[in-house]
Parts: structure tokens; C-alpha cells; sequence
């Protein structure tokens, strides 16, 4: 009873402020005031989180009222169809539920325009929460909103729209194009993406790696598809800056795709018409599996060398620089490379770590103490790389056990004047550390 005493005054009280507010936002006639009544109603019960008693006086509210009577009643409607949803059993029932949820956004965008790009990326959501099963629906109307919304969409609706439309390339709907098409129009969107926060600019990373995930894993991009859909538009266009970039990247993405014919000429363009620090690591991949060490290590160092590249571009390009020249005998410039890497670190410490216990493990040096210092270099590298990256820890912990057998016996370091646990300092092949000496 005193709910109800509540319910009526506030009743009241929504009539007598209405006596002199705009006539027509509630509607006219004898509409007008059920609608007030019936807002009030369902209104006051879902402040008290009464659900069940808010549902039908909100089915009235919504029956009698104009759109422009009030927005909530579309947010709220949204929630308590969402909540029936939940509880009902029968799916035509439940079909219908989720059209009517649909049709609540529909109606809230034509009468409040100024919050179309909130609302329609949350139909989109309700889309894919009740609908997802359906990829063709979903690759359709997904695919309207994000042309509408474009960098605007949320990154849930752009992973979706990829999955939906690579589902579909799987049922033989759509093509391997039409999935590279699609790959490209939602890393457009939310490359584009302007954060407002750490939280927004956190989700679409989320969304860009997830993105980048589900197309590796479609295997769509393979060498084969890439070369027979590209290789024509190459050729009938080999200015177009954007699309040699576009084969470059993905190429980059596929496996075993960095020594065809394609690939020179789409690098070798991409870096006339825009030498950057993108189209030199191109370069630099493409000469390093054709065997052009000299021409690959110039490209990397061009890269690496450019003032586009951000800190942890560069960090990765050293590590690259560091394996690469370690591969090919250029243990100075590997050395450098990793210390770098090391230095600028950004995940690549560890790998780098190894590749300096590695110049030192295979280090020429002299053979008197020499000969034993550099496994105690290589020994402190492999010891820092076990440290700084859990990734190479197993395979840092092996190559500290391989060098540890080439320590000298106690006698043998005592006939130098060393004793276990005293600092040396080595140079050879270049190199130079202060370790510790170490014995069996």
C-alpha cells in the first residue's frame, strides 16, 4: 500500500509539472495523460528494481506515448526485453523478443539523432549477442553499420564483421577476395579509431590484435591466394601506392611469402614512390631470403635509421639486425645490434641476451685464460637472458649448462693466479666483458 501511495503521488506530481510544459511532447488527446500515467508507473517500479511489475506499465508507456515523450523509455525497454529474453524458453518467442530490441534502437535513432553512433553501435552488439550463429545476417547488416559508422564502429563489431565473413568464405559464400577486402576495410576502421581514453585506446588495440589473429589463423592469405588475386592488379597498376603497400603487408602476414616475384616488385615499388622506413624493412626481408646479405643489412640499418620509426620499431629492427648479422658472420655488427636491443629493450632483451652469449661462446680467442674467459662472458649473458625473458629461459638454462662443461679445473685457473668468484676482463674477436671466473 504505501508503494502505491508513492506511485500516485508521484503521479501528481508529473501532472501538475506538466500544466505548463510543452503540450505535444507527451502527445494530445486522451493519450496524453495515460501516457504520463503509465511513464510514472513503469518508472518508479524500475527505480526499485521491481522488473516484473515495470515490464507491462512500460508496455502501456510504450504503446501510448510518442518517441519524444522520453529516451529512457527506450533504454529501459531495452533492458527489461533483454531481461524477458533471458527467462523465456520458446525461441519464436524469443526471435520476437530480439526484433522488438532491434526496432527499440531503430526508434530511439530516428528521435535522437544526436546519438546515432552510441546506439547503432550497440544494435550491432545486440546483433552479434542473439544473432551470431547467423553469419550471412550478421556479414550483412554488420557490414551496413560499420560503412556508416566507419573508424566510429566499435571494435567488437569490426572482429565480428571478419569472423562473420570468413565463416562464409568457409561455406564456399565468399570468396578469398572478398575476406582480404573485408581484412582491409576493419584495420582501416580501427587503425582510424580516435581514443577518448586509456580504456578505449586498450579495447581497440585488443580488437586490432584480434583482428590480425583471426585472419592469420583463416589461412585465407596464403601465397597462392595473394599472388592470384594481386599479381593481376600489380600489373595493371604498378604507381598505386596503396596497393603495392597493401601486398606488402600482407605478404608480411603469410608464411614463406618474402622470395617471390611479386613481392620484389611490390617492395621495390612501395619504396620508389614512398621510401619510408616500412618499404627499407621490406627490402631488407625480401634481399634476406634471396641471400643478398650486404643489400639486406644496408635496408635494416636505412629502417632503423629513419626518424618515422617509433622506439619499439626499432627495438624490434636491432633484435632483427643482431640475429641476422650473427646468422651471417658479422659478429661486430651483431654484437652492437644487440647491445641496442638490449638498451632499448621493449620485450627483446632477452633474445638479445642470447645472441651475446652466443658471439661469446663462439668467440676465437687466445689459448691461454682466454680460452676459458669467453664461456664466462657467454655464461653471464646467458644468465641475464634467463632473467629478463621467461620465453628463452629453458633455452638460456641448456647453453649455460653446454659452456659450463669448458670451465678449467680449480688447479688449472690457480696456475694463471685465479681463483673461483674473481673478476676478469676479456677481449677477443672484438669483444670486450668483465666476467667472473668460474671452475668445475
Amino acid at each position: 500500500m504505501k508503494k502505491l501511495t508513492l506511485i500516485l503521488f508521484a503521479v501528481m506530481a508529473v501532472f501538475a509539472g506538466q500544466k505548463v510544459a510543452a503540450q505535444d511532447k507527451y502527445g494530445s488527446g486522451p493519450n496524453r495523460e495515460e501516457c504520463i500515467k503509465y511513464l510514472s508507473y513503469y518508472s518508479e517500479y524500475y527505480k526499485q528494481k521491481n522488473y516484473d511489475s515495470a515490464l507491462p506499465n512500460w508496455r502501456q508507456a510504450y504503446s501510448l506515448c510518442p518517441a519524444t515523450a522520453s529516451q529512457n523509455m527506450f533504454v529501459h525497454g531495452t533492458t527489461l526485453m533483454t531481461r524477458l529474453y533471458n527467462q523465456v524458453k520458446d525461441e519464436a518467442h524469443k526471435n520476437a523478443i530480439v526484433d522488438t530490441i532491434l526496432t527499440l534502437q531503430d526508434q530511439r535513432m530516428a528521435a535522437y539523432p544526436k546519438n546515432r553512433v552510441s546506439i547503432l553501435n550497440n544494435k550491432g552488439q545486440y546483433m552479434i549477442n542473439y544473432r551470431n550463429a547467423d553469419a550471412p545476417y550478421i556479414y550483412k547488416n554488420l557490414n551496413e553499420i560499420v560503412d556508416e559508422l566507419g573508424p566510429q564502429s566499435n571494435g567488437g563489431l569490426l572482429v565480428n564483421l571478419l569472423q562473420a565473413t570468413i565463416t562464409m568464405y568457409r561455406e564456399n559464400q565468399l570468396s578469398a577476395d572478398d575476406v582480404i577486402a573485408m581484412y582491409d576495410k576493419v584495420t582501416a576502421n580501427v587503425e582510424g579509431a580516435t581514443a577518448k581514453n586509456d580504456a578505449e585506446a586498450e579495447d581497440n588495440a585488443k580488437a586490432k590484435a584480434a583482428i590480425e589473429s583471426i585472419f592469420a589463423d583463416s589461412k585465407v592469405a596464403s601465397c597462392e591466394n595473394l599472388i592470384a588475386i594481386f599479381g593481376p592488379r600489380y600489373d595493371a597498376d604498378p604507381e598505386n601506392l596503396a596497393l603495392v603497400s597493401n601486398i606488402v603487408k600482407l605478404m608480411n602476414t603469410a608464411e614463406d611469402c618474402a622470395s617471390n616475384d611479386l613481392y620484389l616488385k611490390a617492395v621495390t615499388s612501395m619504396y620508389k614512390l614512398d621510401p619510408s622506413y616500412k618499404s627499407a624493412f621490406g627490402l631488407y626481408r625480401l634481399n634476406a631470403a634471396r641471400g643478398n646479405v650486404a643489400d639486406a643489412a644496408k635496408y635494416l640499418e636505412e629502417a632503423i635509421a629513419s626518424p618515422e620509426s617509433d622506439d619499439a620499431t626499432d627495438a624490434q629492427y636491432y633484435y632483427e639486425m643482431a640475429a641476422f648479422c650473427y646468422k651471417n658472420g658479422m659478429r661486430g655488427k651483431a654484437s652492437e645490434a644487440a647491445r641496442k636491443a638490449v638498451d632499448m629493450d621493449f620485450g627483446y632483451a632477452g633474445k638479445a641476451y642470447l645472441i651475446l652469449g652466443n658471439l661469446w661462446a663462439s668467440a676465437t680467442c687466445g689459448e691461454t685464460v682466454d680460452k676459458w674467459a669467453r664461456y664466462w662472458a657467454a655464461a653471464d649473458y646467458y644468465q641475464k637472458a634467463r632473467n629478463a625473458d621467461p620465453t628463452v629461459a629453458d633455452e638460456a638454462a641448456a647453453s649455460l649448462g653446454s659452456v659450463s662443461r669448458y670451465y678449467p679445473e680449480a688447479s688449472e685457473a690457480f696456475m694463471y693466479d685465479l681463483t673461483k668468484g674473481q673478476s676478469y676482463t676479456v677481449s677477443c674477436g672484438g669483444m670486450t666483458a668483465t666476467t667472473t671466473v668460474r671452475v668445475q
